[in-house]
């Protein structure tokens, strides 16, 4: 499959809680190819392996009935990095590369991103353009 667009689809699952960058286990599951049951029990059998910053707290997370079903757990990128250990497939293999690389590519985002901003404002400050 063409990267761009595995990294498209993996973008537009990635959101933003608590100031945190995650995943939820239902969108991990379908990229990983495996129902989202079955990724949760690997997480309870592997509990030591999910501290708190690897996975962002569930009561931070819209309500069972929001979302139907039970409250999904919600992956930072050291959790989504350490679930595919405990999944440990081909396809979670290379669906985690392809994880990785979309953090690291949205991190180069927002670093070039901030910079612009910056740039903008110190423009609107020596041109009087800011309110």
């Amino acid at each position: 499959m063409n990267e761009m667009i595995v990294q498209s689809e993996i973008s537009s699952r990635i959101l933003t809680l608590r100031g945190k960058q995650v995943i939820l286990d239902r969108d991990l599951a379908e990229l990983y190819q495996v129902k989202a049951t079955r990724l949760r029990e690997q997480v309870k059998r592997n509990s030591k392996r999910f501290p708190d910053d690897f996975m962002v707290s569930q009561n931070a997370i819209p309500s069972k009935q929001h979302l139907g079903g039970a409250l999904p757990y919600a992956f930072t990128e050291q959790g989504v990095y350490m679930l595919a250990t405990v999944l440990n497939s081909d396809v979670a293999i290379d669906v985690n590369i392809a994880i990785m690389r979309t953090f690291t590519k949205l991190r180069e985002f927002s670093k070039h991103y901030n910079a612009l901003a910056k740039q903008l404002i110190e423009i609107d400050r020596k041109h009087g353009l800011s309110s």
